[in-house]
């Protein structure tokens, strides 16, 4: 049992190439062996049933003859059953034998015989082996003559019929281990070609460990190994992608961060020289403070908006269904807190999705603040919701139209806006959520010339209470007054 554990493990440790072969050369094995076996029983049990045929066909006309002259064995001698290559002997139903006189080769009976010559029915055939050590086969017929009950009984040699059966097998043996030798290469040969994808993919996974080269393979035809290939690829393009995405974000925040905490610790060494000399003028170090409260508000701002960025683009929409007026009046009320001077026209109609309500929110809200910055004072804000989309519009400069490719980047600012408050996440993040929830966002100019954002949700006028509602109504069966 243990060996045998140990050459199943010893196989499993084998490179798949040779496991394929194997398994190759021992299929075709098995149905060659099967085929070989299968066609030498039956080309026996055939050639078999001809030889028992043909003798009992002899034998029933032979015995017509014996029943003419039982003594005389119906004139038959030896040289003509040599002729015929048989040997004859009869078998009465009380055992007695009784041979050719002068034959050589003699037979034993045995009950079939008996059976044959007492029910005087039917025949027997078997294979026996005769005085002189050589295998016959045996039939028996029923013979009536003088009031008694013979089996006339024939034998010829198998000498022949096995010499046949012999070469037919060695001929199946030797073609079918050709056949198993052939198919083994063959197996080879497919294993080879079959692996050839998997050990490219390998090498491939190999290259990207060593190097951490992110570099496709090369795909040729077509089937499950090539679809691996192309998934493969589509992977490392999305890891690449990623990877550039992730070094961008660290190289433009830290960018960013370097300015705040540059002049944060600016601030704080003046207020520590100051701590020490009492150097700055009367109400500086109020105005320093008032500065590094602003910073730092700016600062976790900057911070929040990037571990915002930092979360995967899949939004795990909740059971309940949103109302997208909600959360636009919710973002509308706290922009007016930030533009006490301006004014709001406002217009929202139903529209009802799935999705994040929290995101959405600060989504919307990055946009409003976007038009209250912009926003002269005592300016109108025009938000509209119509169908699936809103539409958020403000009366500042607007975006000049070399710069709107680029208004959702992230870390990007309009060169007119770089001395304005914000991070220059604001509207990346914009575009990061309206995606994740099926959607898209455009910027353009608006009719009164300035900037002006269309968001695009997938939703519904309709809620889904009302649709249910709808629906079984419907199913109501209707009834005629």
């Amino acid at each position: 049992m243990t060996g045998r554990l140990s050459r199943l493990l010893a196989v499993r440790d084998w490179p798949l190439r040779d496991r394929l072969a194997v398994l190759v050369a021992a299929a075709v094995a098995s149905a060659v062996a099967l085929t070989g076996v299968a066609a030498w029983l039956i080309t026996r049990v055939t050639v078999y049933n001809q030889l028992d045929s043909e003798l009992v066909d002899v034998a029933a006309v032979t015995a017509n003859w014996v029943a003419v002259d039982i003594q005389g064995m119906g004139g038959l001698d030896t040289n003509a059953l040599k002729a015929a290559n048989v040997t004859m002997m009869l078998v009465r139903a009380d055992s007695r034998v009784s041979n050719l006189p002068g034959a050589t080769v003699s037979l034993l009976p045995n009950v079939e015989e008996l059976s044959v010559a007492r029910r005087q029915q039917g025949s027997s055939a078997r294979t026996v082996v005769a005085s002189n050590g050589q295998p016959y086969r045996v039939v028996a017929v029923p013979l009536t003559a003088e009031n008694e009950k013979y089996a006339l009984v024939l034998g010829r040699p198998l000498e022949a019929t096995n010499s046949i059966l012999a070469t037919l097998g060695w001929s199946l043996a030797i073609f079918g281990f050709l056949g198993v030798g052939v198919s083994s290469a063959i197996g080879v040969v497919i294993a080879r070609s079959a692996i050839r994808p998997m050990r490219r993919l390998t090498e491939a996974v190999t290259h990207v460990t060593d190097t951490n080269e992110l570099t496709p393979i090369t795909i040729e035809g077509s089937g499950e190994l090539a679809d691996l290939g192309r998934s493969f690829n589509t992977m490392l393009n999305s890891l690449q992608l990623s990877r550039e995405r992730q070094r961008r974000l660290i190289a433009d925040a830290g960018h960013e961060l370097r300015t705040p905490l540059t002049s944060l610790r600016t601030n704080v060494e003046l207020l520590v020289a100051d701590e020490r000399s009492r150097m700055l003028p009367e109400g500086a170090r109020s105005d320093i403070l008032r500065d590094i409260a602003g910073q730092l508000g700016e600062f976790t701002t900057l911070v929040g908006d990037l571990v915002h960025l930092s979360r995967e683009d899949v939004v795990e929409p909740h059971p309940e269904p949103i109302d997208l007026r909600d959360v636009v009046q919710s973002a509308i009320a706290r922009a007016k807190r930030r533009g006490p001077s301006l004014t709001f026209d406002v217009e929202l109609n139903p529209l009802y999705l799935v999705g994040e309500p929290d995101s959405l929110e600060r989504a919307i809200t990055n946009l409003l603040d976007n038009a209250v910055k912009f926003s002269p004072l005592g300016g109108t804000v025009h938000v509209l919701l119509e169908g699936d989309r809103l539409r958020i519009s403000d009366q500042g400069p607007g975006i000049p139209d070399d710069e709107l490719p680029h208004v959702f980047d992230r870390f990007w600012r309009s060169p007119s806006a770089r001395n304005t408050p914000g991070s220059g996440l604001g509207l990346s993040i914009v575009a990061q959520t309206i995606k994740a929830h099926g959607g898209w966002v455009k910027a353009g100019r608006s009719a009164e010339g300035g900037a002006e954002f269309i968001v695009r949700l997938p939703g519904s006028s309709t809620p889904p209470e009302d649709e249910i509602e709808d629906e079984a109504t419907a199913l109501l069966p209707r009834v005629s007054p």
